[in-house]
């Protein structure tokens, strides 16, 4: 069985440990190393490539939107999920402009800490409903504004669009999704892409910005 390989970045011994035991005790997960900033990170890549990084946020030397940035230009496909705390909005878009594959509050339990990282690592975003919260207020592109003047009238959704949109507006996920609505998760895939096409959009966070004028 192919593990994945998980680097972890905390500028605090206490949460790398604490994520490494959690990390540690799966059978499908390797922790390949853990660094306490940036530049330890970009070192141990460097190293031993990772498939998915755990990155801190708040660093000294070198903080983890900077690292994000760098670590996608050299290994676009290495998976990012940023530690965030609900204060770090900033950096949050920060992050999400340089391609971060998604988000984690640090007090996430750690069963849902780890199915998160296999979520990622299948090439899904992250993204928990009080952090698209904060970005629904600060994600407003032109082509955001533009769908927005046209949602009420251009866009039209079928019956079970809707009730995948009111899902995605709380946060579900796609398995949690198929799992509510009793289709399978490939169909949820199918729709949601759908709904991101008439949108206009390529990502969630964005979608969900747009559909919460819907349903607020």
């Amino acid at each position: 069985m192919n593990k994945i390989k998980v680097l972890i970045v905390d500028d605090q011994a206490l949460m790398r440990d604490g994520l490494r035991t959690i990390l540690e005790n799966q059978e499908d997960i390797e922790v390949t190393g853990a660094a306490a900033n940036g530049i330890e990170a970009l070192e141990l890549l460097e190293a031993s490539r990772a498939d998915v990084v755990l990155m801190d946020i708040r660093m000294e030397g070198m903080n983890g939107v900077e690292c994000t940035k760098r670590i996608k230009e050299a290994y676009p496909e290495i998976v990012v999920l940023m530690l965030t705390t609900f204060n770090d909005e900033e950096y949050i878009k920060e992050s999400l402009r340089y391609k971060a594959s998604g988000y984690l509050l640090k007090d996430i339990e750690g069963s849902k800490l780890v199915e998160a990282i296999r979520y990622a690592y299948k090439g899904n975003m992250i993204m928990p409903s009080v952090v698209a919260d904060k970005l629904s207020g600060i994600i407003e592109d032109k082509e955001a504004r533009a769908v927005k003047q046209q949602l009420s009238c251009d866009i039209h959704f079928t019956k079970l669009e809707k009730d995948i949109i009111k899902l995605l507006v709380e946060g579900c996920t796609n398995k949690q999704i198929a799992s509510l609505l009793h289709i399978s998760y490939g169909t949820t895939k199918n729709y949601v892409s759908q709904i991101y096409e008439k949108l206009g959009v390529t990502d969630r966070v964005k979608a969900v910005s747009l559909l919460r004028d819907i349903y607020n």
